[in-house]
């Protein structure tokens, strides 16, 4: 398994040879640092290793984490993280975007934009009511959440009933995404689709459980592809003004 962490960049749409839109996510991953090697305990038996992500100013960490900074002789970094590896690495070793090639299968795990404090409606996609004139019941009630009236039936609200309550701020994982493309230089992957959190928030990117080794490219368009389309498209409109210009000639010497 392959893993990193990167930021989510937002949303684009890129074009393949056929003309088809590829909506994608960009994210960027600045090299992971590796700051310690754990022992492999784990039912996978994965190495396990501990991360930093994002350079930060020394000055602004704590005390603890300049510690572990300071001890392993890197710069200070934003967040750190346990990630489990097929791979050695060492302390001090580096995780770049070149890990990851076009067309793997990917999961993509972040945080959801939180939605505060809401309605059953809103939260679980529950019913509205009547909404016509004369209904004395309030449109956007969830109703009755008890389970009896009393005498032999329980008078309590069940255990997991789904109501009014916080809602999104949770960590979520979109399964079997697809790496479009890679930019080694910029450090940015580019993503199939949608993926949790809102722009700026931290995502972890790897190996998909489900399909770790298959792969599905995509044909895109680039500036030299381009230039072959058009080369293309203007042969072909030569050789139909040829083919024009012949049925007019015969067309002509009938008469």
């Amino acid at each position: 398994m392959k893993t990193i962490i990167g930021t989510k960049i937002g949303m684009t749409s890129l074009f393949d040879v056929k003309g088809k839109s590829i909506p994608v996510t960009i994210i960027r991953c600045e090299p992971n640092k590796v700051l310690e090697v754990k022992a492999s305990n784990n039912l996978a038996n994965k190495d396990a290793y501990k991360v930093g992500y994002e350079s930060k100013d020394e000055k602004k960490l704590s005390k603890p984490k300049a510690g572990i900074f300071k001890k392993v002789e890197s710069e200070g970094k934003q967040f750190i993280q346990t990630i489990y590896e097929d791979q050695q690495y060492n302390v001090g070793d580096e995780i770049s975007v070149n890990i990851f090639e076009k067309g793997e299968y990917v999961d993509v795990q972040g945080l959801t934009r939180g939605r505060g404090y809401s309605g059953a409606i809103v939260r679980w996609n529950f019913k509205i009511g009547p909404m016509s004139h004369g209904h004395g019941y309030p449109h956007r009630w969830q109703g009755s959440i008890a389970m009896g009236r009393g005498g032999s039936q329980k008078q309590a609200v069940p255990k997991g009933k789904k109501m009014a309550g916080q809602y999104g701020h949770e960590t979520v994982t979109i399964q079997n995404l697809v790496i479009v493309d890679v930019d080694t230089e910029k450090n940015l992957i580019l993503v199939q689709g949608g993926i949790p959190g809102p722009a700026g928030s931290i995502v972890t990117i790897h190996t998909a459980v489900k399909k770790p080794e298959a792969k599905l490219n995509y044909d895109l368009v680039t500036k030299s592809k381009q230039v072959e389309i058009e080369k293309a498209n203007e042969a072909a409109e030569d050789k139909s003004a040829i083919h024009n210009e012949a049925v007019a000639e015969a067309k002509a010497e009938k008469k």
